[in-house]
């Protein structure tokens, strides 16, 4: 128990109502200061960097679903008494948000540029503003314990300077450059992207054949032109040479001569590199440098030209002729036109092709030559490789995507970091006026007036990469947080995001503190819809998580969203899930309040002496003790879905259905100090199963514990429930499994035979075992609650008449005379049908035993379990067939 004052208990509304539960709650745990770290230097760190969202919007449902499975962690972490940093923040998301409000102004009329730099800056911060106060209030409703006093965005002073250190640092290292290369472009945001930035998807297209007209009076194959096949024929303007393989035989003498661009006429050289597949297509290529990155490299060994054709937004520039200034997809039709019109177009062969797309705004992206900067990787991802084989490396959830994480970085290219945008980290370098030289530096040159700065900012990734020690002060290796937090504990996020960032936040941890970011990383996949499709905008089936809390509250939504999830699994979202859950978090309101309305002017729940509890009692304290176990266990595998099952089936199978129902026997009873131990057993598990939901469902067992005898101000500090030795008891445990099945089976038999539990009969248990003898008659009041006999017989000799309905279970046969109701005839084929059943069950473990592999190779107590399985149905079907025979004889009659 926490050793500060008990307070006083609060009333429980009759009904459960989620936002009566979590009015107000939210901003008691921040004015208290509850999420803050304990400060307890003996206790042992715990650290989660939150994935900052990008602000560009509101939160969406795999938000909900990654900030809830870190708030489980955290919550759990603190009750377990470490000493836990929850650090949030946000992601300034260069591209996304820049395209997001270059929308909204040309919904307006308006472009960038018509603002200029830093009026559009402004206009990105207002946005920023808004979305950011959005998202914390989301933050709020999803109930998460974050540390708001160490809140950073990736555009903060300290994470800006510490930006510019690690470019500098790594361009003085020779591991950023500036080079002329081809890259992906955006033609819509007018920007540079990675490779990881673009999305292939299938689009209609067609392979266009042709004529490259022979200069002079070359001929081959009788013909005075080569066939040159081009899905793009827009970049032809662009076409520096023809390139055939040195090893084809067909083409080597024409390896020197030249033909003619069609409707530009510029004469290019046919030359010969091992680049082209003699294979594939007619085994000619043409090379255009300034579109495509093999023929960039091409041309690089061959000193060819490199002619851009296109501007900025695609469009095509001078270099296109008379094309110059159209759409690249109107030219492409124009030009095909033209070559038809010049008899230079064989035939057009449509297709369907892989292309592709920014992944930001959703455009094609083109091939294209331009001047940015790079961050050379080699080195980078070699470290990060070499990490992993020791105690340092970052651990893997599922072990799994190490190997996805592993792959990229053996075939990793270099890293495109500069982005041709205005909302993001200005690149730190500048070009003097006059004489064109460079400067990079972690400040402006001193005289500032004549350099002019690299109008481009840096890759959103960039930042966000250094995001776990950045967030903790870092370049101050001295700061509190950096020293008692950093390396972090776990990294929770998507699996898609193992290229974009955890690759990147592991090699550039390693480079600059030479740490690991953090000890795990725990990747869950993508929510779904309940067909398993992927919730987009295109479909209309996107879910708002903020409109899911205001219908069934945010405890429910967080218990669906963490249930029957596995790690490395996409997860589906139905309204049916979100039912069952609000079920369950009712239930767990209605018994508990039953619980609280028993306890009488108790101050604290107290566990009578051992010797004090009954059956019942030694029972559900120790599927208590497996819970925790299961629970803790399951939790520290990061396996929450099957933590959630144990939880639920505790609490509505073992204390609900069961513990609180014999209860009522007590309680109704004259044995005050049954009662009094009764009561304090039930407020005791009720205080620990509301601990151990705490993480998962805060606002209704913070609002609960207030309300029932405690100690300590909130349960978000309370201790966390553990593991007792003295709970431990299998004979209990056995003991209410036969009680509880037996009571089962009357019950079955009261159903089938339409007799209500408000109408007395007879039940007649039949057993040979003293000990099964012993609990019944011990426990004959359960048997009465439960069974509603008019007369209860146990023992060895107890015989069923034939009008009778029987039941077999584990060591007993359970028979209810009912002989106004049964029909022998139906009782005959009740009964094949049992004993068909256990038949089966007794066949399956003979064959299963009879597997010498598993026999030889399944654990001990998995075989030996399985024995046991086999003998007790084997009884089971024995006693069955006895009761089968004894009614057919009585038909017989």
């Amino acid at each position: 128990m926490d050793k500060q004052e008990t307070e006083a208990t609060t009333e429980m509304s009759t009904k459960f109502d989620p936002h009566a539960v979590e009015q107000g709650m939210y901003q008691k745990w921040v004015d208290e200061g509850v999420f803050k770290p304990s400060g307890n230097q003996q206790a042992q760190p715990y650290s989660i960097v939150l994935p900052p969202p990008n602000v560009t919007g509101k939160l969406h449902l795999g938000h909900a679903w990654n900030t809830t499975l870190q708030d489980m962690l955290i919550r759990q972490k603190r009750m377990e008494g470490y000493d836990t940093l929850w650090l949030p923040g946000m992601d300034h998301a260069g591209i996304a948000t820049q395209a997001k409000v270059e929308a909204m102004l040309r919904e307006k009329g308006i472009s960038r540029y018509d603002l200029g730099r830093e009026r559009f800056i402004q206009q990105v911060w207002e946005w920023k503003d808004k979305f950011a106060a959005t998202i914390h209030e989301q933050w709020a409703k999803l109930g998460l314990s974050l540390d708001y006093d160490r809140e950073t965005f990736t555009l903060d002073d300290g994470v800006s300077k510490a930006v510019r250190k690690v470019f500098v640092d790594l361009y003085n290292q020779g591991l950023i450059y500036r080079a002329k290369y081809i890259i992906n472009w955006d033609p819509q945001a007018r920007t540079a992207l990675s490779d990881i930035e673009v999305e292939h998807k299938d689009d209609q297209g067609a392979f266009y054949h042709v004529k490259y007209q022979f200069t002079g009076d070359t001929t081959f194959n009788g013909k005075d032109y080569i066939e040159i096949a081009t899905t793009r024929p827009e970049t032809m303007f662009g076409d520096v040479a023809v390139a055939v393989n040195p090893s084809d035989e067909r083409y080597k003498e024409l390896v020197g001569k030249t033909v003619v661009v069609p409707l530009v006429n510029r004469e290019i050289p046919i030359i010969a590199d091992h680049y082209v597949d003699p294979e594939f297509g007619t085994g000619m290529v043409k090379i255009t440098p300034a579109h495509d990155s093999n023929d960039f490299k091409v041309g690089k060994r061959h000193d060819l030209a490199e002619i851009n054709t296109m501007n900025e937004d695609a469009s095509l520039n001078e270099n296109a002729g008379k094309y110059e200034g159209m759409d690249r997809f109107a030219a492409r039709e124009a030009i095909a036109k033209d070559l038809e019109a010049a008899g230079a177009m064989l035939r057009v062969e449509p297709i369907v092709h892989s292309v592709g797309h920014s992944e930001r705004t959703g455009v094609q992206v083109e091939s294209r030559l331009s001047t940015q900067w790079f961050v050379k990787m080699k080195p980078l991802a070699e470290a990060a490789l070499k990490n992993q084989q020791t105690d340092d490396a970052v651990n893997f959830v599922p072990e799994r995507f190490e190997k996805t994480f592993s792959r990229w970085m053996e075939d990793v290219h270099d890293w495109v970091i500069s982005r041709q945008l205005w909302w993001g980290h200005r690149i730190p370098a500048w070009y003097h006026k006059e004489t064109g030289e460079m400067y990079v530096g972690e400040t402006a040159p001193k005289d500032a007036e004549n350099w002019v700065q690299d109008p481009d900012v840096l890759d959103t990734w960039f930042s966000s990469g250094l995001w776990p020690f950045t967030t903790m002060g870092w370049p101050d290796t001295d700061a509190p947080d950096f020293k008692r937090y950093f390396p972090t504990s776990t990294m929770v996020t998507g699996y898609d995001l193992v290229f974009f960032w955890i690759s990147r936040m592991i090699f550039l941890s390693l480079h600059f503190t030479d740490r690991r970011p953090f000890k795990d990383v725990l990747l869950h996949g993508l929510i779904r819809d309940e067909q398993g499709r992927k919730m987009s905008k295109s479909l209309g089936n996107g879910i708002d998580p903020m409109d899911v809390i205001d219908q069934y509250g945010a405890d429910a939504l967080r218990w669906s969203l963490s249930t029957g999830t596995t790690p490395g699994q996409d997860e589906r979202f139905s309204y049916d899930k979100m039912d069952g859950s609000w079920k369950f978090v009712n239930k767990i309101w209605n018994a508990s309040r039953y619980v609280i309305m028993n306890l009488g002017e108790m101050t604290k729940p107290t566990l009578p002496p051992a010797s004090e509890w009954n059956l019942a009692d030694r029972w559900i304290l120790a599927r208590l003790n497996h819970t925790v176990a299961h629970v803790r266990e399951n939790y520290d595998k990061y396996n929450f879905g099957e933590a959630n099952r144990a939880l639920y089936d505790f609490i509505w199978n073992d204390f609900c259905d069961w513990y609180i129902e014999m209860s009522k026997e007590t309680l109704t009873g004259a044995d005050e100090q049954a009662k009094a131990n009764t009561r304090n057993v039930l407020a005791y598990v009720l205080d620990q199963f509301l601990r151990l939901l705490h993480p998962v469902m805060p606002f209704v067992t913070e609002k609960i514990w207030l309300s029932m005898p405690h100690v300590g101000k909130s349960l978000v500090t309370a201790a966390y429930p553990e593991v007792h030795a003295d709970f431990e008891n299998a004979t209990a445990e056995s003991d209410m499994d036969h009680l509880i099945e037996i009571i089962k089976a009357i019950r079955n038999i009261r159903a089938e035979a339409n007799a209500p539990l408000g109408r007395p009969v007879d039940i007649l248990i039949k057993t040979n075992n003293d000990d099964l003898k012993r609990v019944l008659e011990t426990n004959r009041e359960y048997l009465e609650r439960f069974g509603h006999p008019r007369q209860l017989e146990i023992g060895p000799d107890v015989v069923a008449p034939n009008l009778a309905m029987t039941a077999v279970v584990t060591d007993a046969e359970i028979s209810i005379p009912l002989a106004e109701l049964i029909d022998l005839h139906d009782e005959v084929q009740r009964l094949t049908k049992e004993v068909e059943k256990f038949q089966a069950e007794v066949d399956r473990a003979t064959k299963k035993l009879a597997n010498e592999k598993f026999v030889a190779n399944a654990p001990a107590e998995v075989v030996a379990e399985e024995r046991a399985k086999q003998a007790d149905n084997e009884q089971k079907l024995a006693a069955t067939q006895q009761r089968l025979s004894e009614v057919q004889a009585a038909l017989a009659e």
